[in-house]
């Protein structure tokens, strides 16, 4: 029954459910009552979270001790509807304080500032830019391509060299395309792709040059550098320190990891990508990435041109088929 949660998410769930024994003891609830949660404790314990926890987090607490009961094959006792209401309730009352800030979307001119302060002869600059690219134009998550810490590198778990083979269509146009062994969405792995792309920003480019540096092993971390004469897995947390790093040289200010994919689905769509195919390149499981449309008027802009000619053509590619 454990399987059916990711290791990094079963690693998080002793907050939710510190929290939740920590509200039973100020209580004094007893041990024995506490599972299975009756509804009135789960909804008490809900009501002492609102309006100092973000809504999300207060999601993950609720549903971090569901996954205790059906780990322990105890029956959960809440009503769905109810508890998807008492959530909501919770969520309007977050204190903006709690809110995330809204994640930036990487962009071109972006990237190529973050080219221009790196040091595209040293080991691990190369690495980052190209692991920044492939990220990029993969329409992927940071994380897909690094690793958590110097010593998590799997081989069956994350992208080596090896992963890496090409393709051409019926008309000769080349991908390439990368294996991930593992994703937190598959555990069969998935894969993605990109081509070759005019300009600074080419992953072609970056990536051979990145393995013509480093050299790294064909069963190795896809992206690992040297280091004092040794091979080091590139961690998300050492990329993110260079480039933002890089970022506040320039004078601008620093992006999240997750603003690299939101970049690539905005980047694809300003091209003319239709949506359907871009949720299928960027594997988004659901229409969430249409929310960045009403925030980017250059999308919309075709749809809104006073003369029908010059938008007909946009919406007859974009659009999905309207279902009978």
């Amino acid at each position: 029954m454990g399987k059916s949660w990711e290791e990094s998410t079963l690693a998080t769930y002793g907050s939710g459910l510190l929290n939740f024994h920590v509200y039973c003891d100020q209580k004094g609830i007893p041990e024995d009552e506490r599972v299975p949660a009756s509804p009135l404790l789960v909804n008490a314990f809900v009501s002492s979270l609102a309006g100092t926890y973000s809504g999300s987090t207060i999601d993950n607490y609720v549903y971090r001790i569901w996954a205790w009961h059906i780990l322990h094959g105890v029956r959960w006792q809440m009503d769905t509807t109810e508890l998807e209401a008492l959530l909501r309730a919770a969520a309007k009352m977050a204190p903006v304080t709690s809110k995330r800030k809204k994640r930036v979307p990487y962009t071109l001119d972006f990237i190529l500032a973050i080219r221009g302060q790196l040091n595209l002869g040293q080991p691990r600059d190369v690495a980052v830019y190209s692991c920044l690219t492939t990220t990029f134009y993969a329409a992927a998550r940071l994380g897909e391509f690094t690793v958590p810490n110097l010593n998590a590198f799997q081989r069956d778990a994350h992208v080596k060299p090896s992963d890496i083979r090409t393709e051409y269509d019926r008309n000769g146009l080349k991908s390439t395309v990368f294996h991930i062994p593992k994703t937190k969405a598959s555990p069969q792995g998935e894969d993605v792709s990109w081509s070759k792309q005019s300009g600074a920003t080419d992953p072609e480019a970056a990536l051979a040059h990145h393995l013509a540096l480093n050299k790294p092993p064909a069963d190795g971390h896809l992206f690992s550098y040297l280091k004092d004469s040794r091979f080091r897995p590139l961690t998300k947390t050492e990329f993110i320190c260079t480039v933002v790093a890089a970022a506040r040289s320039t004078g601008l200010d620093p992006r999240q990891g997750h603003g690299i994919r939101i970049g690539s689905t905005l980047e694809y769509l300003l091209r003319g990508t239709p949506f359907e195919v871009m949720k299928v390149k960027g594997r988004w499981a659901s229409d969430a990435f249409l929310i960045y449309l009403t925030k980017h008027a250059q999308i919309l802009a075709p749809y809104m041109q006073a003369v029908p000619e010059v938008h007909e053509n946009f919406i007859r590619i974009t659009m999905p088929k309207i279902q009978r």
